[in-house]
């Protein structure tokens, strides 16, 4: 006879062969004989028990066996074990290769639904400290789908009375039996006690039965609720209840320190984007254009536009040193004093380099940081501004003076040309006893745009910097012409040349700032 195979476990084969005895038929009969109260072969899902629940218990699939059927019904049961084992096994390995919030929540779900045997539903994460973040992710339902499931009175919907802390019997359990917050809904279309709006909604969205579940972190409480659907009427056995309860146990402790991550994440990016501007200023004929993005950690890059009186305007960007909280609070305090010696002395860059450069080794010796610094004189005529040329009509060439500590050199772009600036090589500040470099000047026609940026521009490309120079360089004279005199096309244009997997990339540990500011004609 052939041997029997073991059962399967959420729809996995087992990881190891049939044991090598043939199946007892009193055991068989038992199993098929409808007064049983079993199904041995019934689909997976089914209303009732499924397959797997169906084995029987120890005692009951003993008696009146043999030793070696004894022998061969335990190898069944060891077998079913590690099958389950090699099951959670895979599936939390996957859950634990997830990096962000959205991504466990949608690995949670996969993986739920093939241990429960569903096919849709979805997961809402409320926080029970009502700090946040709040977000619903479906599977197998779109947006309208979920805004559909969401117009049913709250007090009919499952997975609502769970986030509410409202604790419901399981659906068998005697009388005075512990109250358990796990919901099942076996027969949505057949239930007369449900909400007539539930019972419409889910005929709409084509599913019979549901299955809900809190998520429950020891250190953080209740962080949500999961809740799957079933096309057909249908509830979990017991042994799928078992499998689900131990993974979901495993997946809320991971949820709970993705949170904590995520929530000192936005923390510093809260913190970065108050210190940084809120928006550009507007100087007459000149037009900005700024794209930021923060790694993983937060790290120190920065960027200032600042207007000055009489109409000049002073340009900046820089990086310091490091990542996390620490960074941050530095390049916040680096920016503002940077402000402040713009303010003063802001028509000598290189005197404003070198007093941040004399502040840095003060207070902050233990850091280095690059910077580059940019003033545009006043429009020609403006009050403290030069004469307008003679028998020059239209908008005048304006003066730049720049100088630079360590900093990738400017690119300037027009028509005509698109050329790095030759700024004099140095050191960061911070790394010598004395900062002082020369600075530079050009004068950027009507219709050119200087382009700004930081070196995470160029290390998130992955290539060699001379590369990643060229790159750049191609990108800028790679625009059309007709997007030139826009600084807000311009570097779109360039993020989405040099970084085609965009700004907010997760795999990339580099902050990016790239400024544009356009010379209108």
């Amino acid at each position: 006879m052939s041997a029997p195979h073991v059962p399967k476990v959420a729809g996995i084969e087992p990881a190891l062969p049939a044991p090598a005895h043939t199946t007892d038929p009193r055991v068989t009969a038992a199993s098929a004989d409808p007064s049983s109260g079993t199904c041995a072969d019934g689909p997976s899902g089914a209303a009732g028990t499924d397959q797997d629940d169906a084995r029987p218990t120890a005692p009951d699939a003993a008696a009146g066996l043999s030793t070696v059927d004894r022998i061969a019904a335990v190898q069944d049961r060891l077998a079913g074990w590690i099958s389950d084992l090699s099951t959670l096994h895979d599936l939390t390995e996957r859950l634990a290769r997830t990096r962000t919030l959205d991504d466990a929540l949608r690995e949670l779900l996969r993986a739920g639904a093939f241990l429960v045997g569903a096919r849709r539903g979805l997961v809402v994460l409320a926080p029970q400290d009502g700090l946040g973040p709040e977000t619903t992710v479906g599977l197998g339902l779109g947006h309208a789908e979920i805004g559909h499931i969401e117009t049913v009175p709250r007090r009919a919907l499952s997975y609502a009375r769970i986030l509410d802390g409202l604790p419901e019997p399981g659906a068998g359990d005697d009388a005075g039996a512990e109250a358990r917050t796990e919901i099942a809904e076996p027969d949505i279309p057949g239930e007369k006690d449900l909400d007539p709006r539930l019972r419409e909604v889910a005929a709409r969205l084509g599913y019979a039965a549901s299955y809900a579940v809190p998520l429950t972190a020891g250190a953080v409480g209740r962080l949500g609720a999961a809740v799957w659907l079933y096309d057909e009427p249908a509830e979990p056995g017991e042994r799928r209840r078992h499998l689900v309860g131990l993974y979901r146990a495993h997946a809320a402790e991971h949820l709970a320190r993705l949170l904590e991550l995520h929530r000192s994440r936005q923390a510093a990016r809260t913190l970065r984007e108050e210190l940084l501007p809120r928006r550009l200023p507007r100087i007459p004929g000149v037009r900005l254009a700024v794209r930021h993005a923060t790694g993983p950690r937060g790290g120190g890059d920065w960027y200032d536009a600042l207007p000055l009186p009489d109409g000049a305007l002073g340009l900046a960007v820089g990086s310091v040193t490091g990542s996390g909280p620490s960074a941050v609070a530095a390049m916040g305090r680096l920016r503002a004093s940077l402000r402040a010696y713009a303010v003063m002395e802001g028509e000598d860059p290189v005197a404003v380099l070198s007093d941040l450069e004399l502040l840095m080794r003060l207070t902050e010796p233990a850091r280095s940081a690059t910077a580059l610094f940019a003033f545009t004189e006043p429009p020609p005529g403006a009050p403290g501004g030069p004469p307008v040329p003679a028998g020059i009509g239209g908008a005048a060439p304006r003066k730049m003076l720049l100088a630079g500590a360590g900093h990738c050199p400017p690119l300037v772009l027009g028509d005509l040309r698109a050329e790095f600036v030759e700024t004099s090589l140095s050191a960061p500040l911070g790394m010598l006893a004395c900062w002082e470099a020369p600075s530079v000047e050009i004068e950027p026609a009507p219709g050119e745009t200087v382009l700004l940026y930081s070196d995470g521009l160029l290390h998130r490309t992955g290539e060699p910097m001379d590369r990643a120079f060229a790159r750049l360089h191609s990108a800028a004279a790679g625009i059309p012409r007709a997007s030139r005199r826009d600084p807000e096309a311009v570097v779109d244009h360039v993020v989405r040349v040099m970084l085609p997997q965009g700004l907010d990339d997760p795999a990339s540990e580099e902050d990016v700032v790239l400024l544009a500011a356009y010379f209108e004609e």
